[in-house]
């Protein structure tokens, strides 16, 4: 009986612990795709949403999708700081893949009609209230913010 109860304990240890792995293990995690448009087809600069929320130790493809008229950048400069990049990834016309990109990437130009995927994992909480695509386009109310709890 002691002997079958140690048992069931070890192999019950060894099932949380492989889990947990897993958990952390990126390769083994599926991200959780968010897509964020960048402008408007009728010329209207906005992020939508303009404000998301986000988990710690949970992987996420942000799509970052520009819908509008002209080319946009995205940057934020403190979440870039609290995530770890696993790679972005460019694709063409029929979604082939033509580039992933790996290491951490600061700012992001996105042409009209196109997107890229950033695939990212919270490693820090906070609130980062610095998403924007220019300094000017800010000042005229183009601004979003991710949490991170």
């Amino acid at each position: 009986m002691k002997n079958s109860l140690i048992r069931i304990l070890l192999i019950s240890s060894l099932f949380i612990f492989t889990n947990k792995v897993h958990a952390a293990d990126l390769t083994q995690q599926e991200p959780t795709l968010i897509t964020i448009k960048i402008g408007t087809p009728d010329g209207q600069h906005k992020f939508s949403p303009d404000a998301l929320t986000l988990e710690a130790g949970k992987l996420y493809k942000l799509r970052l999708e520009n819908t509008g008229v002209q080319a946009y950048y995205f940057s934020s400069p403190s979440l870039v700081d609290a995530v770890y990049t696993r790679k972005v990834v460019v694709r063409d016309a029929d979604e082939k893949v033509i580039t992933e990109i790996y290491g951490p990437v600061r700012r992001f130009e996105i042409a009209t009609g196109k997107s890229i995927e950033w695939w990212i994992f919270p490693v820090r909480t906070g609130v980062f209230d610095d998403v924007i695509s220019t300094k000017k386009l800010a000042l005229d109310g183009m601004k979003a913010t991710i949490t991170v709890k």
